[in-house]
This record gives C-alpha cells, structure tokens and sequence, in this order.
C-alpha cells in the first residue's frame, strides 16, 4: 500500500481527528489517530497488517510482538501475513512484561509492532521485554509514525505511514489557554476531558 492510499484508510473511517488531545505520551497534540475505528473492520485490519509484514518479511521473525492494547491487533495481522505467532506484553505493577502464559526463548527473533508510533516509549519497554528474555529485536513497524526522529536503536524500522503532527509537553502546548477547549484523551474510551 501507498502512503496516500493508508491515508485514505484512516480518513475514510473517521480515525483522522482534529482537536486538542492529550496522548499517552503525555504530550498534547492538534492530531490524534484512532487506530480501533480501522482496526475494527477485519478486512482493513487484514489488508494493513499483510502490508506491514511485507515490508518487514526479511527480517525473519520467528514471532511478532505488540503492546496491549493498540498494537495487539496490528501483531496478530503481522504474525498471520508471516506465518508466526502474534504475542503482547502487558503493564503490571508498573513495567511492561508477558503474562498469559506467554514467553520468548532465547535467541528467538521477534518483531515488535504498534498502531501508532509518537515517542516510542511503548516499542522501547517491549524491545527490553525482548532483550531480557535472551531474544534478539529483529525489527520495529507500525501502522502509522507520527514521531519525531526514527528509532535508531532499531535494527530495522518501517511505518505504512509518516504523519506530520506536531505534539508539545503540557506546559508548551500552543492550544492550552484561557477560554480554550481542555485536552481529551481519546483510547479505549470515549473521549474524555484530560485529568
């Protein structure tokens, strides 16, 4: 798939909004992709993830890897599109970490994705997930990039799609004030006014 024709995906279902958001981040942003209203249709959600596993095909992972809850879609379409196992790892007690009787063995290539990459903090916790378990991070992909510098400790890096969309800390954001609408935090919710 194109650029342009991703684009259209996320347009068509209504997942390009335009506010004033509060990412997870914790920065804010004018922009916010809400990746579900896509993923949510099985066919788009089979259609992006076979694209992504294209482009990453030649690092040959034995297992794709996503953190909950955003990328666990986008790795089970990845892993089915490559024939490999699609496994996501979980926050408890504050840290990232497989739970469900999930595991990686060592040396085991694992490919992480995610729906949206901002800072990259998620993809980080997950690739020391990798690590710490003696595998080794064969690449990072996700459906949409909106950061702002490519992760260079990746070995390998792809995004479907490059989004230009500014993101502030709190203290710096040109929307926060007097009169101005407060921050939502879209997600898993409906959307609601930042805390």
């Amino acid at each position: 798939m194109t650029e342009p024709e991703v684009r259209a995906v996320f347009e068509s279902a209504g997942a390009l909004l335009h506010g004033h958001f509060l990412l997870s981040s914790g920065r804010h942003s004018d922009t916010y992709l809400q990746c579900a209203l896509v993923l949510k249709d099985p066919r788009l959600a089979e259609t992006l993830g076979r694209a992504l596993a294209e482009r990453l095909r030649d690092t040959a992972p034995d297992v794709v890897l996503a953190p909950a809850v955003g990328g666990i879609l986008v790795a089970h379409e990845v892993a089915r599109a490559l024939g490999v196992c699609a496994l996501f790892t979980e926050r408890e007690a504050g840290s990232m970490r497989l739970r469900r009787g999930f595991g990686l063995a060592p040396e085991q290539r694992a490919l992480v994705v995610e729906d949206v990459y901002t800072t990259g903090a998620s993809v980080r916790e997950v690739a020391q997930v990798v690590a710490a378990a003696g595998a080794r991070l064969a690449g990072v992909g996700c459906l949409v990039f909106r950061g702002e510098s490519r992760p260079a400790w990746a070995p390998r890096f792809e995004a479907l799609l490059e989004l230009q969309a500014p993101s502030w800390p709190p203290e710096a954001c040109p929307l926060e004030r007097p009169g101005a609408a407060a921050a939502v935090k879209p997600g898993s919710r409906d959307l609601q006014p930042a805390k």
